[in-house]
């Protein structure tokens, strides 16, 4: 599952204004390769749609099923917008709404279902 965490008004080639949905996938640790240390972070994604600006501030906190997969590309520069740095990446996060390694129990289970048998 992700949840819709929030939205961006962008503009396609024309000059029309659209809104992209951002998806937040769920926790990950993650070892640093500088301290060696755990820290917690998980995937980011977005989505476009053709929802109003206001029917996506409503649907901020909604849970979709599906994942935040990581993706090759080819390479771009990206700027760390905390520090500025410039890094190179070949690969983005793109969300599948139908991942191949979901579990049966995954798929049947999900936590809305629980929560219906309660």
């Amino acid at each position: 599952m992700v949840t819709i965490s929030g939205y961006k008004i962008r503009q396609n080639a024309d000059g029309k204004n659209f809104c992209t949905l951002t998806l937040l996938g769920g926790i990950e640790l993650v070892k640093s390769t500088i301290t060696e240390q755990f820290y917690a972070t998980a995937r980011k994604a977005s989505i476009t749609s053709t929802f109003p600006e206001e029917v996506c501030k409503a649907l901020i906190g909604s849970k979709l099923p599906g994942v935040i997969e990581k993706k090759e590309c080819d390479p771009y520069e990206y700027t760390v917008a905390e520090t500025g740095e410039v890094v190179m990446m070949n690969h983005r996060f793109v969300f599948n709404p139908k991942p191949n390694n979901v579990s049966l129990e995954e798929t049947v289970f999900t936590p809305e279902m629980e929560m219906a048998q309660a």
